[in-house]
């Protein structure tokens, strides 16, 4: 029987041809728009951490402002209180090398680095610039930001054996008129003044950011702020898999006693609108396929009500309500696997075109991916709910009275 059915099942998508092209090119458009658009948020994400990781680290640890306590603590409401203020405080953090000795030893640490970040004056002849210095060590600060990537003109290896050298933001640099090779003078809030070579440009996708931004030698960060070469303001630690720092900076902050913070929440609004994005693609694509999956019933319920008197007499010569189930299930699944199948070849042909667009900027080119996950998935959704469309028209065939059908 089941050679017969399948035989029954072939004629009815045979015969149907009209019906049969449109459900299957309705599953072809929607297995290719939520591969696509998945592929696409894929991209997306993929691009936006890259600019996150570029300056925010997968966890950083400071010393956190420290607020006034009341003066005696009780539940009563007349107690000796105080104005809540931040006390003031050293934002130093004791013992660096140590807790980054002891970080280190922990399992799940790919890099780790001090840095100390702080305001000063760019100045030119009479021109003050206000912005801000990154004291780093260049090494640790390339493997963790991809600072190379980003310079257009010069060498950033160069801030490594030139302590009295700068690297600048490319817009900062234009500003300021300065070219390679050029000196320029800053002034930090500690009235300290130092002439600095500038030995590289860089740019990035953050305008602010060029246009005030430099990095300069640890060392040299620690002579601008009249500080020891113990004095170190942040510890950056990035880890395997980013999607873990929430986890993992709880471990840290127990482990050295300071705030760790996770580059998730530094970067709360920005992935607020990650996860909007998401829910809407992710709704939007997978609304696509439930309307292909209505389209696949309407025609199957069809079908069923024009083939009636074949199902009553199917049924009166020996075909279980099963049988006819399978007859029904059969055409739904064929009209899904031709339409996954071509949904697949659809989304390999647009993804790989959209890879070759060129966008500029720090994208280059379009952001999506080709993600065998995405795929796997479009394929089960598509053939899952293939089989529900199929299902219920199949079950309503299964139902029918051969006997009252003759009767009519």
């Amino acid at each position: 029987m089941k050679n017969i059915n399948t035989d029954i099942a072939t004629t009815y998508l045979i015969t149907s041809k009209k019906m049969t092209l449109v459900a299957v090119l309705g599953v072809l458009i929607g297995m290719a728009i939520y591969i696509s658009m998945n592929c696409l948020l894929s991209g997306f994400d993929e691009v936006s951490n890259e600019w996150i990781f570029k300056s925010t680290p997968h966890i950083r640890i400071y010393k956190d402002d420290v607020i006034s306590r009341p003066l005696v603590e009780s539940e009563d409401a007349l107690d000796i209180i105080v104005n809540p203020k931040i006390v003031p405080a050293s934002k130093t953090i004791t013992n660096p090398q140590e807790i980054i000795s002891t970080i280190k030893k922990q399992e799940d640490i790919t890099v780790i680095t001090p840095v100390i970040t702080t305001t000063v004056f760019y100045n030119m002849g009479k021109s003050q610039v206000p912005g801000t210095v990154t004291g780093v060590h260049p090494f640790e600060a390339d493997q963790m930001f991809k600072i190379k990537s980003s310079i257009i003109e010069g060498q950033f290896d160069k801030l490594k054996w030139n302590v009295n050298s700068i690297v600048l933001g490319v817009e900062l640099a234009q500003k300021l008129n300065l070219s390679i090779g050029d000196n320029v003078n800053i002034t930090s809030s500690k009235g300290v003044s130092r002439n600095l070579q500038v030995v590289a440009t860089f740019k990035t996708s953050n305008a602010l950011k060029d246009k005030s931004t430099s990095y300069i030698n640890l060392e040299m960060a620690q002579q601008l702020l009249r500080e020891n070469t113990s004095y170190i303001t942040d510890i950056n630690v990035n880890i395997p898999d980013p999607e873990q720092a929430v986890e993992m900076s709880k471990k840290l902050s127990l482990l050295t006693g300071y705030k760790a913070e996770s580059w998730q929440k530094a970067n709360e609004t920005v992935m607020a609108a990650f996860r909007m994005r998401r829910i809407v693609i992710t709704f939007v694509s997978f609304t696509v396929l439930i309307v292909a999956g209505f389209g696949i019933y309407n025609i199957l319920n069809m079908t069923v009500s024009q083939k009636i008197n074949d199902i009553a007499i199917l049924k009166a010569i020996g075909f279980k309500g099963k049988d006819v189930i399978r007859i029904f299930l059969t055409q739904a699944l064929s009209i899904g696997f031709l339409g996954v199948m071509g949904g697949v070849i659809t989304s390999i042909i647009i993804i790989s075109f959209l890879k070759t667009v060129y966008i500029g900027g720090d994208i280059g080119y379009f952001p999506i991916t080709n993600e065998p996950t995405k795929y796997a998935m479009g394929i089960f959704f598509g053939m899952f709910i293939t089989f529900l469309a199929g299902y219920f028209p199949a079950k309503k065939a299964a139902n029918v009275d051969p006997v009252s059908i003759f009767r009519k």
